[in-house]
Parts: structure tokens; sequence; C-alpha cells
């Protein structure tokens, strides 16, 4: 059995969706579906179970022996969201739970940590675990840094060596993810996904002006990864158990918003028009120009698939799954 927290959202979603094809059976959703659209990610699926997070441990309790693995997607990841208590209860008091649960009993975790633990990139992009490190990182939003505090406190633990660990564990820095299942998420989907209707509606695309010496408008820079990528490391995980750490998640190629718009537009065969708009005063002092991923700890644990480029990561969203209003779901 395998435990999906998060199941219904973006990637989780895609997750289940990927173990399902892949012939995995009894897999079990935890997750809050509200009134909205999100049980369309999932509707498609063939579950065992779907367990809201309330009844989550005594699910783990009854059915320990079945359980093999909890991928651990569940979180608040608005990095706008103001309720830091709320925050605090779901990404680090949860985690905490989860991960005393499968040290207790011997279970696999791999959980998703992110790329906004590194705050505005001074210190770097190297996905290092130790206590020494990690102290030098400053997230920049309440999301960073809950997921910050969690990756802390393992490798506090790790150094301790107090406590039992789980089975396997892996934490994931995710950077900049795009890809189907995202359009519940408002103004956290991806840049591509808010794109993309302005694009077929023959509008301008609208990007930010740089506000820093160095980078032209539109030129800032990010790690986008296509989420079947995300998948694909998280399902090479699951079949090699003896890798454990804390690892990026991303392209190791930094590309612009640009270059994004201007996949979009090829993507949906128009010609590209974009307009450049100033950024918000509020957003200014804590806006990152810069993200890129080092991938070399991914690659020197043993993982060798390639990362799909932009242009053909944004082709298959778009001519695949958003341009297909009646079946947009993976």
């Amino acid at each position: 059995m395998i435990i999906v927290t998060g199941g219904t959202g973006f990637i989780g979603s895609n997750l289940v969706a990927a173990l399902e094809a892949k012939g995995y059976e009894d897999i079990v959703v935890c997750d809050v579906m509200g009134m909205e659209d999100k049980w369309r990610n999932i509707a498609k699926r063939e579950l065992r179970d779907i367990v809201s997070p309330e009844r989550l441990f005594d699910y783990l309790d009854t059915h320990k022996d079945k359980i093999d693995a909890i991928f651990h997607m569940g979180a608040i990841s608005s990095t706008t969201e103001q309720d830091v208590d709320l925050i605090v209860e779901t990404n680090i008091v949860l985690s905490r739970r989860l991960w005393k649960w499968c040290g207790k009993n011997d279970k696999r975790l791999i959980y998703a940590s992110s790329a906004a633990t590194y705050g505005d990139g001074q210190a770097g992009f190297d996905d290092f675990e130790s206590c020494e490190d990690l102290a030098n990182l400053r997230p920049l939003n309440a999301y960073g840094w809950s997921k910050h505090v969690f990756d802390r406190r393992i490798a506090r633990e790790l150094k301790k060596g107090q406590e039992p660990t789980p089975k396997q564990w892996a934490g994931l820095k995710f950077f900049n993810v795009y890809g189907p299942n995202e359009y519940h998420k408002g103004d956290q989907m991806s840049v591509i996904c808010k794109l993309y209707p302005q694009v077929v509606a023959g509008a301008n695309a609208k990007l930010f002006k740089s506000h820093k010496d160095g980078y032209d408008d539109g030129g800032q820079l990010r790690d986008f990864v296509y989420v079947k990528d995300c998948v694909n490391v998280m399902l090479w995980l699951y079949e090699n158990e003896n890798v454990n750490g804390l690892f990026n998640v991303g392209t190791g190629k930094a590309r612009s918003f640009k270059d994004l718009a201007e996949a979009t537009f090829a993507a949906a065969e128009k010609e590209p028009k974009i307009t450049y708009i100033d950024m918000p005063e509020m957003l200014r002092e804590k806006y990152q120009y810069y993200t890129q991923a080092n991938m070399d700890k991914l690659r020197e644990a043993g993982y060798t698939a390639e990362f799909t480029d932009l242009e053909e990561g944004v082709k298959d969203y778009v001519q695949n799954y958003m341009s297909k209003e009646d079946d947009k779901y993976l």
C-alpha cells in the first residue's frame, strides 16, 4: 500500500496517476478537497481509499502492516499565505508526526520540501543537508520557512542519531514546477497556466519589467521543471530504496520568463506578443531574479534520466492538456 498525502493536489495527483500507470495497486490518497474542482485531478484514478487528514493516523495505525511507503506532498503551498499558525500545523507539525510514525514503524517517507527554502539565492542553490549548511539559508516567506524548519529538524535528528528514522527518507526541493492538474491553484498556478488564456484570446502576454541591473525586462530567470520529471524522480526513489537524502528537483538550467512566454505562443501556434508591466512595489524587495538547481547530488545518487526542455514541456502541456477544455486533466 502506498499513501499519498496531498494526492488531489498538483504534484500529488500527477504522482498518483504515474503510480497507477506503473501498475502499483492499493494507492491511498489523503487530502482535503473542499467545494471546488480538485476532485477532477483524481477522477480517472482507481484508488483503494480516500482519507481526510484528521483520520490519517488512525488509518496508518490500522493498516500499518500493509503500508510500504508514504509520499508526503500535502502542504499549505501558497507563498502568500498569511496564517502562519495554519502553516506551522500543516507543514511542520504534521510532517514531524509522519516522520516519527515512519521511523517507529520502519516505513519509507518521501516528502516535498521546496526551492523556496533558498530565499533570495545569495547562499546558492546547493542541496546540502548538514545542520551547518542549512543554517545559512534565509527563506523569504512563511511557506519557505516552514519547509526549511522541517529540513533542519531532520538534519538535527540524523546528526544526533537518537531516534529511529524511516526505512528510506528523501526530501525533494522542487523548483518552479508546471504542468497538468494545477488549475485549482489560483494565483499560485505556474506562469504558463496564467499566460495560456491570454495567448489563445489574442491578447498580449504580460510580464514584469526588470527593476534590477543586469536583467532585461522579462529576463528574470527560473528553473522551470515539468511536473512529469518531478514524478519520474519520485518513482526512481521509490524503486531505489537505498537512496536517502535531501535533493534538488529542477532541470539545472535557468530560463527567462520571456523564453517561457515565447514557448507558450509557439505551442499555441501564435505569433508572440509581449507587454512589460511594472512589478508591484510590495514584491520588489522579495522578488527572486535567478533560481537554478544544482543537480549534481541527484546525479551522483544514480539518477540518469534527462529532464524535459522548456519548449518541449510547454508544448506537451499546451497541446495535450490545456487546449483540451473538455479533458484537460491527467
